[in-house]
């Protein structure tokens, strides 16, 4: 049986059995590789690490989207910077907004997930309120002036030309001035254990530019060495504390599987050597 090895960090891999090969190719940007399983349903892969299963997006996608949501309280306007298997554009579309636009880089990794994982987007490239715009996402955000309720950065790692600059503080920057007064901005930030010296950099970059941030967790299960960290920033809103009329907006989003109220404020307890890798408790 054919196996997809995927190197981590430090030396240290995780082994996918394969059941069917769905893609295997290069895009302009990056390799993609979609397979099967009968443990994780369809993986994604670009270049050789591990994006999306169906098994586990669910946690990944509702905690990287309904924090940051819930915690605005009445977004209208989001925009997702990467994003192209449709999991986060698909949660934001559970809340009553009014637009969102999904900025991807890569065109081949949008019509690949759509025709492969579907099950992901479950549509969501369909809705009209979806305005997806094929571009760089760093360029796309500088170009912005209290326009958006929340921006979600759903990235690959911060390796290569084109990830790095999502992690650094003049993207940090572009997007607080593209948000509103009450807007936030959430990214992924990999996972502690493993990715400590990227993360501290990502947090630092982030506490110069945003009044209030910080970081919460979850636990995703092929994202191995522990936790996923999130980052968050705002110029006026606690992350940590879902907006009032929370119960309300709750109940309205429907059948979620991870992300719960009580979850979202567990989210931010973290353990003390993640505190310090970004520099102590939340700034709040």
């Amino acid at each position: 049986m054919r196996e997809f090895r995927e190197r981590l960090h430090g030396g240290i891999y995780q082994t996918f059995e394969i059941d069917r090969v769905l893609h295997d190719g290069k895009t302009d940007f990056q390799s993609v590789l979609i397979f099967e399983t009968r443990a994780l349903g369809r993986v994604l892969v670009l270049d050789g690490i591990v994006q999306s299963t169906e098994a586990d997006e669910f946690i990944y996608h509702e905690m990287l989207v309904h924090v940051a949501l819930m915690a605005h309280g009445a977004p209208r306007r989001v925009l997702i910077v990467g994003g192209g298997d449709g999991g986060a554009l698909e949660e934001v579309l559970k809340h009553p907004v009014e637009a969102v636009t999904i900025v991807e880089i890569d065109p081949g990794v949008v019509e690949l997930c759509r025709e492969h994982l579907s099950s992901i987007s479950k549509g969501a490239f369909e809705d009209p309120r979806t305005n997806l715009v094929i571009g760089d996402g760093v360029e796309f955000a500088a170009n912005f002036r209290a326009e958006y309720d929340v921006i979600i950065v759903d990235s690959t790692d911060p390796v290569g030309a084109q990830s790095v600059p999502l992690f650094e503080a003049p993207f940090y920057e572009s997007c607080r001035a593209a948000l509103t007064a009450g807007g936030v901005m959430v990214a992924q930030v990999g996972v502690p254990f493993f990715q400590g010296a990227e993360l501290a950099a990502a947090f630092k970059a982030l506490g110069g530019v945003f009044t209030h941030s910080g970081v919460f967790a979850a636990a995703v299960p092929t994202y191995a060495g522990g936790v996923m960290a999130f980052g968050w920033g705002s110029e006026a809103v606690d992350a940590a504390a879902p907006a009032t009329h929370a119960t309300a907006k709750y109940a309205a989003l429907g059948d979620l599987r991870y992300y719960t109220l009580e979850v979202h404020r567990a989210a931010f307890a973290l353990p003390k050597y993640v505190q310090g890798l970004a520099g102590g408790p939340p700034r709040s």
